[in-house]
């Protein structure tokens, strides 16, 4: 029995629930319609009730207001009372001055709201009172108010037996019927469950459902056949089942031509690479690309040339951008979608956007055709564009809508300035590498002045760029440029070859002066830096004390054991280093104590407000007394009055640059201003 009644979740317990809940829902409102009615009846009695209590004492009434007789009244009204339901009774002249009147408090009950909700807090009833004689002349009047409390008592009484009754037969009506339905229906259904689960899933016609006795020719007996006959297919069933669930989840999430996501695919990863950018507060970009032209594709090849085309579009789009930083989807027709997520900047999205034009650029061939094609793409960035995936994609689409506005074969970034920003970079990268090959860079020397015997005892090595169009570009503006491409590993090596060749004409010439060579940090990354600096000074067999190499405070920062390492090995050859622009980065006494340096820079900007700007004039004092306490030589860049060079002198400073000496000078004008340098000199001294 414990089985039967068991609180699960098994089929005759949800009967049970439902046989009980129709039984109790049919009772309540059996009961209530019952009650209702035996409502309208009590209703109904309290108002016969007193309409017959009126008609017995109503002549009584009526003698006594005629002949205005005080006693007759009380002896009527007082007989009202003797009425468990009377609450007030009052005889009353036609000018409703009582001539008799009586009333006693309203019953108190429990449930009276409810009581009074239903038949009123009380009942008025008033006759008017007149002489039998066929006179319409009336005397008076005689009211009577009845509590209805007693009527509702009665009701409540009947009210409750009939409730009760009714759940009660609801619950006995219930269990009775779900002991029959266990019996003969829940009791089988366990056996046919248990037999069923005997049965192994990789063999289910090895073990077949046993039919309960009993059964074996009603409903249970045939649902048993079917599912015997049912299991002993169910593993070509179920080998068919997975390959349609394949099926449906590719047509879902997979684009049927292409193979690429689907565009609901795409926006679901699309909102994780979003929520991932979020917390690595990383860059994302979102490249829509669209074939240029497809109808004429179309038109002249054919739609299944089309077809074809968008196939290989798709293949050459994972083939060149592989790896987990890329998600490509087809958003439908000729359009595709790229994202790009862990950039480091814009300009990285350009290189992204070239390399898919230079893909899709290459001509196709079709069926025995040669196809030519080219795209447009719209470039939009997270976070600077937009937040939420779907602004986002609605940037790029409207980005590369405007785009094939303006023509073909290009791309363009949702914000018009960073868009131009970035193509000036992009044709600069693209000028900068040719400007090598194209002899467009040389180098000038600016003399570095020892201020105690005021002789040039060195020149710094400074690159510059004469561009054809845009005449001489800034060191600082296509230096970054080189490092954040790389090519500055190939223009640093052609500088330091540059560099050593003028030293070796020099030395030749009797101006054996030591050349200071910018080293930038991607240079002193690269693994083959130490042999390539040496190898160059053997090659113009200069000595390793004729150079310098001057690398900045961040240059040696990221993997800063593997840079000092090189720098201690570069010193140990020999050759001299010195930290350019000291005091505009980290400036840690930390490094210095590892670093095998032996010149100190001053920046410019310190120098350049020297004596006019205390706090400069503080820093640059700070760094030449560093100089002095670790013995390290100070070097003054951008000295450009006599006061700046007289303060740096008297201050202890050892060497200075700047154009109060001289501007960089090409190595012909170099020489001749050593030549007049000195001999300036000796005249002043003599």
């Amino acid at each position: 029995m414990r089985k039967i009644f068991e609180l699960d979740n098994r089929l005759g317990y949800r009967i049970l629930r439902w046989i009980l809940a129709v039984a109790l829902i049919s009772g309540v409102i059996f009961s209530a319609i019952q009650v209702v009615l035996d409502a309208r009846r009590v209703s109904a009695d309290l108002d016969n009730e007193a309409m017959q209590t009126i008609a017995m004492v109503k002549d009584a009434a009526t003698q006594a207001v005629f002949s205005i007789d005080s006693d007759l009244a009380d002896q009527v009204v007082d007989g009202l009372f003797a009425r468990e339901a009377v609450h007030l009774a009052q005889i009353l002249h036609t000018n409703e001055e009582p001539l008799s009147s009586r009333k006693r408090p309203m019953a108190e009950s429990t449930f009276r709201p409810l009581t009074d909700a239903i038949f009123g807090v009380e009942r008025q009833y008033r006759t008017e009172l007149k002489r039998n004689n066929g006179s319409d002349t009336v005397y008076g009047y005689f009211d009577v108010h009845y509590d209805t409390v007693p009527a509702a008592h009665i009701w409540l009484g009947r009210a409750t037996v009939t409730f009760t009754s009714v759940v009660a037969t609801a619950v006995i009506l219930g269990m009775v019927l779900f002991f029959v339905f266990y019996m003969l229906l829940t009791r089988p259904l366990l056996r046919i469950v248990h037999s069923v689960k005997q049965v192994d899933p990789a063999h289910p016609d090895d073990r077949l459902i046993a039919t309960p006795i009993g059964h074996e020719k009603d409903e249970l007996g045939l649902w048993v056949g079917a599912t015997n006959t049912l299991l002993s297919a169910i593993g070509e069933s179920q080998k068919r089942h997975r390959e349609a669930e394949d099926r449906v989840s590719r047509l879902a999430r997979y684009d049927q031509l292409t193979g690429l996501l689907s565009r609901d695919s795409f926006m679901e990863l699309l909102n994780a690479d979003i929520e991932e950018s979020k917390h690595n507060q990383t860059l994302l970009s979102v490249m829509v690309c669209g074939v240029d032209d497809f109808k004429s594709v179309n038109d002249q090849c054919g739609f299944r040339a089309g077809d074809l085309s968008l196939q290989i579009v798709a293949d050459r789009l994972i083939n060149s951008l592989s790896g987990s930083r890329f998600t490509i989807a087809r958003l439908g027709g000729d359009q595709f979608v790229v994202v790009e997520k862990r950039l480091k900047d814009g300009f990285q999205a350009a290189d992204t956007a070239e390399a898919i034009l230079s893909g899709i650029s290459e001509p196709i061939r079709i069926e025995g055709q040669s196809v030519s094609m080219t795209a447009t793409l719209g470039i939009a960035l997270y976070p600077a564009d937009a937040t939420q995936s779907d602004r986002l994609l609605q940037s790029a689409e409207q980005t590369m809508m405007l785009a094939k506005q303006k023509g073909k074969d290009h791309f363009q970034f949702y914000v018009a300035s960073i868009d131009q920003e970035i193509r000036d970079r992009k044709q600069l990268e693209t000028d900068l590498s040719k400007a090598l090959s194209l002899n467009q860079l040389h180098l000038v020397y600016q003399p570095q002045i020892n201020l105690e015997t005021k002789r040039v005892i060195g020149a710094e090595a400074l690159l510059r760029w004469e561009h054809p169009v845009r005449g001489l570009v800034p060191p600082d503006y296509f230096i970054p440029v080189a490092e954040n491409n790389g090519s500055i590993v190939g223009i640093g090596q052609w500088v330091l070859e540059q560099a050593c060749l003028q030293a070796k004409l020099w030395a030749d010439k009797g101006l054996p002066l030591r050349i200071a060579v910018n080293l930038s940090a991607v240079q002193l990354h690269q693994n083959t830096i130490v042999d390539d600096i040496l190898g160059t000074l053997k090659r113009y067999d200069i000595p390793a004390g004729r150079l310098e190499l001057e690398v900045t405070e961040t240059s040696f920062m990221t993997n800063m054991s593997d840079a000092v390492a090189k720098l201690h090995t570069l010193n140990r050859a020999g050759i001299s280093l010195a930290v350019d622009d000291f005091g505009t980065g980290y400036s840690s006494l930390t490094y210095l104590k590892k670093m095998p340096v032996q010149h100190l820079k001053i920046d410019k900007q310190f120098i350049r407000d020297l004596l006019v700007n205390k706090e400069d004039t503080r820093i640059t004092n700070t760094i030449i007394d560093l100089g002095r306490s670790l013995n390290l030589t100070v070097v003054a860049e951008g000295v450009e009055t006599a006061e700046q060079e007289y303060y740096l002198t008297q201050r202890g400073c050892k060497l200075a640059q700047g154009y109060f000496f001289s501007k960089p000078l090409r190595p012909a004008d170099f020489e001749t201003f050593v030549q007049e340098f000195h001999e300036k000199i000796v005249e002043n001294n003599a």
